[in-house]
């Protein structure tokens, strides 16, 4: 671990901020970039004296030299790739979002390539497979028919495809991860990100609505973050992508045990509107590559959750503008 340089891109998104948590409490060398250097939702994860031990550089992942650059003048020896813009950006913007999540992943093996990094971890996501009716065995495995209906999961999809060509051609391996509603503290953007939202609110006492309902897969940021450190470090010869699974549960069994465990919660959610994607999700393919994939019990995940809520408010570092959004 002493030898290690960690870049993480996205760094300043919510799954970037653990993985540069769990990076600097094992005391590695960690290259944190993004296009915003400001630490907001890594402040809120970590302490001023943590958050100075890592190195903040501006990166437009666009930039096919800068990152190529970044990369070989800082002796990267570790990957994290995360950077990319969400469904409702990429529909607002689509060349835009083609350019930060196709673009920016091919600029990230090439860096890659140009500096003799072997293998590496990057986000695909959910939005690559299509409605759950399209799947009829149980639990989904990595292999199923991608059929995307977005523009963010097409462009997804092209990334997997891309990695693959990487490890046919110049044997770039590498570990795709697709995360589907991840939730913890710092997640606030995005429809998926009502699970965090309703802890928040749980902690600050006031109402909240989810806006979906359904089977959902659960994965704590904290667990994903660590998956996609192992993978990094797994030294995967070959390009694989791989589901996630956490928590299988309904949203109203969710809701309910939120309001049993922190009364009173005032929290409702929407009926007969489930999210499209599959939920019950084999990691076994995770597995085989990594070990045992990281997992944070419901139970015990939110407990952190809301005491960490809870003292961000105390501390005045968090505010309720989110839960409107």
């Amino acid at each position: 671990m002493f030898n290690e340089t960690f870049l993480v891109t996205g760094a300043m998104g919510c799954i970037g901020s653990w993985v540069l948590k769990n990076l600097v409490e094992e005391g590695v060398k960690v290259i944190a970039t993004d296009l915003d250097t400001t630490p907001t939702r890594p402040a809120l994860l970590m302490s001023p004296k943590e958050l100075d031990q890592i190195t903040w550089q501006l990166l437009d992942v666009t930039d096919t030299d800068a990152t190529c650059e970044l990369v070989r003048s800082n002796g990267v020896t570790h990957v994290v790739h995360l950077a990319g813009l969400q469904i409702p950006f990429c529909k607002a913007a689509p060349a835009l979002g083609s350019a930060v999540n196709v673009t920016g992943t091919v600029n990230m093996f090439e860096a890659a390539r140009a500096a003799g990094i072997t293998h590496f971890s990057y986000a695909s996501s959910l939005a690559v497979l299509g409605d759950d009716s399209q799947y009829t065995e149980r639990p989904i495995g990595d292999d199923v028919p991608l059929s995307p209906k977005t523009l963010y999961g097409v462009y997804k999809a092209a990334n997997e495809s891309t990695a693959d060509i990487y490890w046919r051609d110049w044997d770039i391996g590498s570990v795709g991860l697709r995360p589907y509603c991840v939730y913890g503290v710092a997640r606030d953007q995005g429809m998926t990100a009502d699970f965090a939202k309703a802890i928040l609110a749980v902690a600050a006492n006031v109402p909240f609505h989810i806006r979906f309902d359904g089977l959902v897969a659960l994965q704590h940021a904290n667990d994903v973050a660590q998956a996609f450190i192992a993978s990094a470090r797994s030294g995967h010869r070959g390009a694989s992508v791989c589901n996630l699974r956490g928590d299988v549960i309904e949203v109203s069994e969710f809701v309910q045990f939120l309001k049993t465990s922190y009364s009173p919660a005032e929290l409702t959610h929407a009926e007969n509107s489930p999210l499209p994607y599959p939920a019950d999700l084999s990691d076994e393919g995770l597995r085989r590559i990594i070990g045992d994939a990281p997992h944070t019990p419901l139970e015990t995940a939110t407990q952190q959750d809301f005491e960490r809520y809870s003292a961000l408010l105390a501390g005045g570092m968090i505010d309720l503008e989110q839960l409107g959004s």
